[in-house]
């Protein structure tokens, strides 16, 4: 059986049932152990250490378990996206709405991703949870000390492109210059054609504004490779 969360009507988010389990301890923000023994993670965001408002919204609950990819990680850990009990709304989704999360590189379906992104738009628009604190703002991509500073660790950084060029296998879009110094996003060649479907055509992106999200490495200068069309967001 396939059930349907909310996203655009004419494309929804799709998700397969995997069962139901209740929490028995919050590990982390995103983060659950169940009362079957199994540990959740759960799929499509990122957060913080800080665990209180995952507690409030599941300690003790019934949770609907539903996947949208492979139900584990790398580490046996279970991944999915959690209901509290006949609730429409994810967990994911309550967090992201009350800015106590942020979407993560990869969904792994545009219409899902669709849905994230527009419940975190809202709450770092509104300033709620985190997004009331400056420093969590999104990173300009000319902020070469601030993108030093996030080096191995998630973030959105937002700029104008300068230039889009290609070097063997790879893609690259430019924000700068000098490649040693200036920020870059890679994307790998043989990926162009999905990113083009997805509405995200990487030569289009000379002289555009974007935002990205993903982990910021340095080579040369930093980088972060883009490996989902939902890490790149127009935003003009």
């Amino acid at each position: 059986m396939v059930l349907v969360c909310s996203a655009a009507a004419q494309e929804p988010c799709t998700l397969e049932p995997i069962g139901a389990a209740n929490v028995a301890a919050v590990r982390d923000g995103r983060t659950l152990l169940l009362d079957d023994g199994r540990e959740l993670r759960l799929a499509g965001i990122e957060t913080g250490d800080d665990n209180s408002a995952l507690q409030a919204l599941v300690a003790g609950k019934l949770l609907r378990l539903e996947r949208l990819g492979p139900d584990q990680d790398r580490y046996g850990r279970l991944v999915a996206f959690a209901f509290v009990g006949n609730e429409p709304t994810s967990v994911q989704q309550a967090l992201l709405e009350q800015g106590q999360a942020r979407v993560s590189a990869r969904i792994g379906g545009k219409a899902c991703a669709a849905t994230l992104l527009r419940a975190e738009r809202a709450a770092r628009t509104a300033k709620r949870g985190l997004w009331a604190d400056p420093n969590f703002a999104p990173l300009s991509a000319d902020n070469l000390p601030g993108l030093a500073a996030v080096r191995g660790r998630f973030a959105l950084v937002e700029g104008k492109v300068l230039s889009v060029r290609e070097s063997g296998a790879t893609i690259y879009v430019n924000f700068g210059r000098r490649w040693t110094r200036d920020f870059t996003v890679t994307i790998l060649r043989r990926q162009a054609r999905s990113f083009a479907a997805a509405g995200i055509e990487p030569k289009s992106l000379d002289g555009r504004r974007i935002r990205v999200r993903g982990w910021v490495e340095r080579r040369g200068g930093p980088i972060i490779a883009v490996e989902a069309p939902e890490q790149i967001e127009l935003l003009n």
